[in-house]
């Protein structure tokens, strides 16, 4: 058919349009698959060789490429010095009431603004430990008392 280097051209136009729109790799695959098939077309390849070359090149390209893309593209959390506070045990100097908004913490030396992960309240002296961090807030939990 003399229209198919056509047709697979704009495969090819169209893929990259859309890769180029995007922030994501979502079409790359089909354009080189449609470069495969264009290539096969053009030295005379039946149509349904080149329909199979074009599947073929792009779910290689699509298995060899995307586990990598992805890992390349991934957002990656930015690590920060205060992660170190995540689970340790810290000593509540005031005392923590998610309701009014209060409560205070000092770990590995440093006082910190806290909440009750489970809402609780918890009085100043009380041991706990750090569960996560929100914002400049620790969440912590209340340690099991010891005997």
């Amino acid at each position: 058919m003399p229209e198919m280097p056509v047709v697979w051209l704009a495969v090819i136009v169209l893929a990259a349009l859309i890769e180029m729109a995007t922030p994501q790799l979502v079409s790359v695959w089909f354009a080189v698959g449609g470069v495969g098939a264009l290539i096969a077309c053009l030295l005379g390849a039946e149509l349904w060789a080149q329909v199979l070359i074009f599947a073929c090149i792009t779910a290689a390209a699509l298995a060899a490429t995307r586990p990598l893309a992805k890992k390349m593209l991934a957002v990656k959390k930015v690590r920060t010095n205060a992660d170190r506070y995540l689970g340790k045990t810290a000593v509540v100097t005031a005392e923590i009431n998610n309701t009014l908004g209060a409560g205070q913490v000092t770990v590995l030396g440093s006082v910190w603004t806290a909440r009750s992960s489970d809402g609780t309240v918890i009085p100043a002296g009380r041991r706990v430990v750090v569960e996560s961090i929100n914002g400049v807030k620790l969440i912590v939990r209340a340690k099991p008392k010891e005997k």
